[in-house]
């Protein structure tokens, strides 16, 4: 516990007497009750936190904004490509404890979906780096979507969002999940309704958002609090980056300069700190066998040129969350690090006319400059600030875990 607490303390700032004062506020809220609660234990048995997340300050107006040591540089576009001083992008912070933490409920609650089965956090569970550990995603009556679940980590950043970059906000992009049929299959009416019959939830919903009927921005608002506040910015890396010269093995630090490397171009694309640019690429990625090419941003935005195209994605916490690409493409690391290394266009289906990104060439990498490269991708892991995984929730409901359970953190 001891170097936990050193851990976040080295790389965080916090208000409230300390990270120990967190800390301990933390494990006093996420306190659970035996099994056997009669109906009226059960319901004064949930209360929601009156202080922040792991990582985030409680201003005087009772709001929580991130405070990171990375607040101190400036924007990656001042600092070079693949500093490690560089600023983050703006971060969706300034909601109140309780909202956060009525949106975890949420979350992990199955009563958002029409038959209550599946929940956000059955296809973005915290034991697959809030993504689920398959190639392609399943919904309701577990239909199997046509793409991977994304990584919600520091998703709180990205102004980009889905693989085919079509939304611009968290509230936007989850509208998506709750209503398509193949996923939690709901509708807007239902949901509400099956909020405020449950006397749990309105009492809840009126800590949080105060006296009044339940309503859809309630619920939008509570879920993008609850996801803006999975942050993830300890890795072995960031400790490097602020200036642990030592956090870094040396075959880690050797990819770190491959990464950076005007040979391979990484850190062009995949800009630390957030390690994404959040810009639609075309890569010419090979979809698995016997599936159609997926056109990508190029169906969505109307726009011919971005055919093939998909936003880049944050590669933090990257080993957790195999396998890779828009459809599970790859089922490693190593797989993935060599696909770049294959050339231009080599995977590009007979017939298609892609426009390459402009950084995608013929890195020439040798094998083991391919295996230090994936060194580095595992010090981006880190899960210190993970939230509490409710044990109970106010629907009664078992909390929603991904359907496959197998352990796909891979190299």
């Amino acid at each position: 516990m001891m170097s936990v607490l050193m851990w976040r303390s080295c790389l965080s700032k916090f208000s409230l007497n300390g990270p120990r004062a967190i800390t301990l506020g933390l494990c006093t809220f996420f306190l659970w009750l035996p099994q056997s609660l009669t109906a009226d234990e059960h319901h004064h048995s949930f209360s929601l936190a009156t202080t922040c997340p792991a990582g985030f300050k409680l201003t005087e107006e009772r709001h929580c904004e991130l405070n990171s040591l990375y607040d101190n540089y400036r924007s990656p576009h001042d600092s070079g490509v693949g500093g490690p001083r560089a600023g983050l992008p703006e971060i969706r912070d300034g909601f109140s404890p309780q909202v956060i933490d009525l949106g975890r409920y949420l979350f992990f609650d199955p009563l958002l979906s029409a038959d209550k089965s599946i929940a956000c956090s059955s296809c973005h569970d915290p034991d697959y780096g809030f993504a689920d550990g398959l190639g392609r995603a399943r919904g309701i009556n577990k239909a199997v979507l046509d793409r991977s679940a994304p990584s919600l980590w520091n998703i709180g950043f990205f102004d980009t969002l889905l693989w085919d970059g079509s939304k611009s906000s968290l509230e936007e992009q989850l509208i998506g999940p709750l209503y398509a049929d193949n996923e939690m299959g709901n509708r807007p009416d239902r949901l509400i309704a099956d909020l405020r019959a449950n006397a749990i939830y309105r009492d809840l919903f009126t800590v949080a958002f105060g006296p009044g009927e339940i309503e859809l921005d309630h619920i939008y608002t509570a879920l993008t609090a609850f996801e803006s506040s999975l942050v993830s910015l300890n890795s072995r890396y960031d400790f490097y980056a602020h200036g642990l010269q030592t956090a870094l093995s040396p075959s880690e630090l050797e990819g770190l300069n491959v990464f950076r490397s005007f040979v391979s171009r990484c850190g062009e694309c995949h800009t630390p700190p957030l390690f994404s640019n959040q810009e639609i690429a075309i890569i010419g990625v090979p979809e698995p066998e016997g599936r159609p090419f997926d056109p990508g941003a190029g169906a969505t935005s109307g726009i011919p040129s971005q055919r093939g195209g998909f936003r880049v994605p944050s590669l933090r916490n990257i080993a957790k969350t195999a396998p890779y690409m828009h459809q599970g493409n790859f089922e490693s690391l190593r797989d993935t690090v060599a696909f770049y290394n294959g050339g231009r266009g080599h995977a590009v289906p007979e017939g298609e006319k892609l426009l390459i990104h402009w950084h995608i060439w013929e890195p020439d990498l040798r094998e083991e400059e391919l295996d230090r490269l994936v060194d580095f991708l595992h010090a981006l892991t880190d899960e210190g600030f993970m939230p509490e995984i409710p044990k109970r929730l106010p629907s009664g409901l078992p909390p929603g875990r991904v359907m496959n359970r197998n352990n796909l953190t891979s190299r």
